[in-house]
């Protein structure tokens, strides 16, 4: 029965989205433990597709980013997948290190966490996200929120007008706006969190620096949050983590080639959670080589 649903659900994706307004829940929520910092969160799933439904199409109405898909379905083709592909969906994975309350951007897996009390415990959610093209790069750092506004207006910068001057410098609210329905200003000057009118360019590096959401998770995420709100953007293409029983590695594409020896960040990492027992280089370095995303684990049960 499980397996129908999600057949009837990613076969139908594009009539149910657009004729009756379907769409998964904002985000991917879940409690965290005590010791948060590299817990495994969320878990995976699993959709067989239909014939002529792209990657890029299937990420938008899972809630994913395409990237984050892509290279968790190795071998399909994104754009013309077999019909009754099986496609795995990868919500879980490893918190980073360097998470705190508030907001974490990790540039490298393309995700935003935001995290905040529950009682005695933390709670995140997981927003997949758009960031800046090569030559437009999202700044790292730690700065914090320092307004949102509601309907936007866009006034595109003199740096942008080069591209295409025939477009209007001003863009007033509405479905045209590039910002969307909202705009979370970072102290970062001129970089911020916002909406987008092209979704399917989550997952990607399309924007002009800024952090990108879907339509529906920004609203979610601009009722969350406020000015104060600290954000922390990393680049951590190497993620390691635990569920209490195993030792787990999440390995993203480094794209900005920043890792040297991704192998030795793994085994650093697995010291300082006093974790012994892990794989040869070779195994190691053939998760590296896959650059999946997903959480696998390497020592433990």
């Amino acid at each position: 029965m499980r397996i129908l649903i999600l057949t009837l659900i990613c076969s139908c994706g594009l009539l149910l989205g657009n004729a009756f307004g379907w769409y998964p829940a904002a985000a991917n929520e879940s409690l965290l433990p005590a010791r948060w910092q590299g817990a495994l969160v969320g878990r995976d799933d699993f959709c067989i597709i239909d014939g002529g439904d792209s990657l890029i199409e299937v990420a938008h109405w899972e809630g994913l980013g395409y990237n984050n898909l892509l290279a968790a379905n190795p071998g399909v083709n994104p754009w013309l997948p077999e019909a009754r592909t099986r496609l795995r969906l990868p919500y879980a994975t490893l918190l980073p290190a360097e998470a705190q309350a508030g907001i974490t951007i990790n540039l490298a897996e393309f995700r935003l966490y935001l995290i905040w009390p529950h009682g005695d415990r933390m709670r995140v959610r997981i927003y997949p996200i758009g960031l800046g093209r090569a030559d437009w790069d999202t700044p790292e750092g730690d700065f914090h929120v320092t307004g949102i506004i509601e309907r936007p207006a866009w006034v595109r910068p003199a740096s942008m007008r080069s591209e295409a001057a025939e477009l209007p410098t001003v863009v007033g609210p509405g479905p045209d706006n590039p910002l969307g329905s909202h705009w979370i200003e970072l102290s970062a000057a001129g970089y911020g969190i916002h909406g987008t009118n092209r979704p399917l360019g989550i997952g990607r590096r399309v924007s002009h620096g800024c952090v990108r959401l879907y339509p529906r998770d920004i609203i979610d995420l601009a009722e969350r949050v406020k000015p104060g709100t600290p954000v922390r953007v990393i680049y951590r293409p190497v993620k390691v983590g635990s569920d209490g029983k195993r030792l787990l590695v999440e390995i993203h594409q480094d794209f900005l080639g920043r890792i040297k020896d991704p192998l030795l960040e793994i085994r650093r990492a697995a010291q300082a959670l006093d974790w012994q027992g892990l794989p040869g280089d070779r195994e190691l370095l053939e998760l590296v080589t896959q650059a999946r995303g997903v959480p696998v684990a390497i020592s433990g049960p």
